[in-house]
């Protein structure tokens, strides 16, 4: 078994910035996707967009402001510059390739990588000082590159991790259990991706420990198997279907967004940055965290069965070995 999560508060200052205004860069189906939750919730003072199609994105700013006399708040929308980013509290980042036929996974994070670093040498070359959160697949490596490049501290850094993922799951064990999602307490966590897992020792569905429904309902282990697989390939089928996951996801950035913005303490499954939790370090991966003003305030560890622990730890060793390619590790002291 793992050990107890850690809810002790470090002493970690609470960042404060000036003003609610978001850098978006990258206004593709996920970008848009995004702006459209925060106009609609009204978080934010400012969102600022950031694309290389200057034509579609004036229409998207267009659009956006038209809409803004029926959200909650008055969100100014404007075409950004990376000079924008000089006063913003929050640079989102969902611009990068889409993977190619017959291109592998690391061809991709190859293309991605160097997409990041010119992303944030724009960005930190106008003395951006707040919180990265990143949503360019392959999230985790990528999140890895944006705190390295970007010499901030690991806390001001976020990847949007497993948070579509854990509300795929707590969505489809809703309609399982005809309950709302918002009564069901359950995690998906390590890589996003076909190596991530979930955290079925601890997931409750309105207080009622899922384990305790597999050990006395017939059959209710296998609907929950299945329930994991359809999550897991979930995205397989709507990019199938429409070309791209795009409304999930907005949604969740917006969600770690609002978390930021209002100072919320409160837990998310993001891609954050280990030292020590789940016997892993210096890698980011899926884990719920606190999240306030700070960033990620600290990481909890949830406690894992020795099976769940198991497949965390090749997850974690899946997204290492890509990581290392890119940034190795350095030679040990003798």
């Amino acid at each position: 078994m793992g050990t107890a999560p850690n809810l002790d508060r470090p002493e970690i200052p609470v960042r404060t910035a000036v003003g609610n205004k978001i850098v978006l860069i990258g206004a593709g189906d996920v970008g848009v996707a995004y702006a459209y939750a925060l106009v609609n919730q009204g978080t934010v003072d400012h969102l600022a967009i950031i694309d290389i199609d200057k034509r579609k994105l004036r229409g998207n700013v267009m659009d956006l402001n038209h809409g803004v006399v029926w959200s909650s708040s008055r969100t100014r929308v404007t075409e950004g510059t990376y000079g924008d980013c000089a006063d913003a509290a929050i640079v989102v980042i969902c611009a990068g390739a889409a993977q190619k036929p017959g291109e592998t996974r690391l061809q991709l994070v190859d293309r991605n990588m160097k997409i990041m670093k010119s992303i944030v040498d724009e960005v930190m070359a106008a003395a951006f000082d707040g919180i990265f959160i990143v949503a360019t697949n392959p999230v985790d490596i990528l999140t890895y590159g944006v705190w390295h490049y970007s010499g901030l501290d690991h806390r001001q850094v976020i990847g949007s991790g497993t948070i579509l993922d854990s509300a795929r799951y707590r969505f489809m064990l809703g309609e399982l259990s005809r309950t709302s999602p918002t009564s069901i307490h359950a995690y998906i966590i390590g890589e996003h991706g076909d190596t991530e897992l979930p955290v079925i020792s601890s997931a409750t569905i309105a207080g009622v420990p899922l384990s305790s429904r597999m050990e006395r309902e017939e059959g209710f282990e296998k609907r929950i198997e299945t329930i994991f697989e359809e999550t897991r390939d979930a995205a397989y089928e709507i990019i199938d279907a429409k070309g791209s996951t795009s409304y999930g996801i907005g949604m969740g950035l917006a969600r770690i967004t609002k978390a930021i913005i209002q100072n919320q303490d409160v837990a998310l499954p993001v891609s954050a940055r280990l030292a020590g939790e789940y016997g892993e370090n210096d890698l980011y991966i899926g884990t719920p965290a606190i999240i306030n003003r700070s960033g990620v305030a600290r990481v909890v560890e949830l406690p894992l069965s020795a099976r769940e622990q198991e497949r965390f730890t090749h997850s974690a060793a899946t997204l290492r070995a890509i990581q290392e390619e890119f940034f190795p590790p350095a030679p040990a002291v003798p």
